[in-house]
């Protein structure tokens, strides 16, 4: 198929996008250990066929490494959609739903940013304003802020003790275009509080100093207390790196085979997704390393202790809070 296609070098993968040109360019970033991106390779290819106008790229994230850290891959499955040789969007992990909706708008689009008016999108952002008390839409992370008024913002509020969620703008182009006409506000960062703007960093500087920023916004809960609600979310839970779906560890990825085989159900923490709770929890629990598993809010071990209760027959008793 001529529009699938593999890199296996920097050059090659910039020769890809410079043929493409305006054309949306799809790149896929795989690891060979990894089942989720086989199936994500089935998806492409059955994209491949649909969409023939764009050029869909296979990269092994492992094998050009400078492709990988210029873009920040920090997982696989990872999809970056590229336009004109610019970046337009991002999607990590292994939602074949999502990819083949962000296909099909980037590729019918007339620009990057796609169609910024349709219902669904105004539905979606009416989500994400309202996923948490306190939003932030920002660039890059909390941890890791990818400009400087978003490394600002995040300080004041990490300073006046504000618990508040976080969207990385630069990993949807969709969102980054469509919010600033959503409401009306043509920069980032964008504030909201209970699903209503509150405004952009000059704003929340007004609120920090007149002291009117902790009434605005709720206040952070302890870290203690987030671990205690965070461990008893479900009776069992395990804090791994990556998801059931994703794991981005062989550490994890073993632990995942072993649960999935026990019958017994269970939910995942992503401790790459909050830098609070993977140091906080190693000294709470007294546990210094990842994946860890917890049954009714009681640390039960890692991998290899996982591992021991299999063997003996004990495991399913264990997660069924039976022994």
């Amino acid at each position: 198929m001529a529009n699938l296609v593999e890199a296996t070098s920097q050059k090659q993968f910039e020769e890809f996008l410079t043929k493409a040109g305006k054309c949306l360019t799809v790149v896929h970033f795989h690891a060979a250990w990894a089942p989720q991106c086989g199936q994500m390779n089935e998806v492409m290819a059955e994209l491949a066929k649909e969409h023939t106008g764009t050029t869909f790229v296979k990269l092994e994230a492992e094998a050009v490494p400078e492709v990988s850290e210029k873009y920040e891959i920090s997982s696989v499955p990872t999809f970056l959609f590229f336009k004109a040789g610019e970046m337009v969007g991002r999607l990590d992990g292994a939602h074949a739903a999502e990819l083949t909706k962000k296909v099909q708008q980037l590729a019918v689009s007339g620009s990057p940013a796609g169609a910024v008016e349709g219902p669904d999108l105004n539905e979606r952002l009416k989500k994400l304003i309202s996923a948490g008390p306190c939003m932030l839409f920002m660039k890059g992370s909390p941890q890791e802020p990818r400009c400087g008024f978003s490394r600002q913002i995040v300080g004041l509020l990490k300073e006046h003790n504000i618990q508040f969620s976080s969207f990385d703008i630069l990993s949807d182009e969709e969102v980054r275009q469509g919010l600033k006409t959503f409401s009306n506000w043509p920069t980032y960062p964008q504030l909201y509080v209970n699903g209503e703007l509150v405004g952009g960093l000059d704003i929340v500087k007004e609120l920090a100093e007149s002291g009117e920023l902790e009434s605005t916004c709720p206040k952070a809960v302890s870290l203690e207390q987030r671990l205690k609600t965070v461990i008893n979310q479900s009776p069992v839970m395990l804090f791994m790196k990556g998801n059931k779906e994703a794991a981005r560890c062989g550490f994890s990825r073993q632990i995942l085979e072993i649960l999935n085989g026990s019958g017994v159900d269970y939910d995942t923490f992503d401790i790459l997704q909050d830098e609070e709770v993977r140091q906080g929890l190693k000294a709470y629990s007294n546990w210094p390393t990842y994946p860890q598993l917890y049954v009714k809010g009681e640390l039960i071990g890692g991998l290899d202790i996982i591992k021991e209760l299999k063997e003996s027959g004990e495991l399913v008793s264990v997660l069924k809070g039976e022994s």
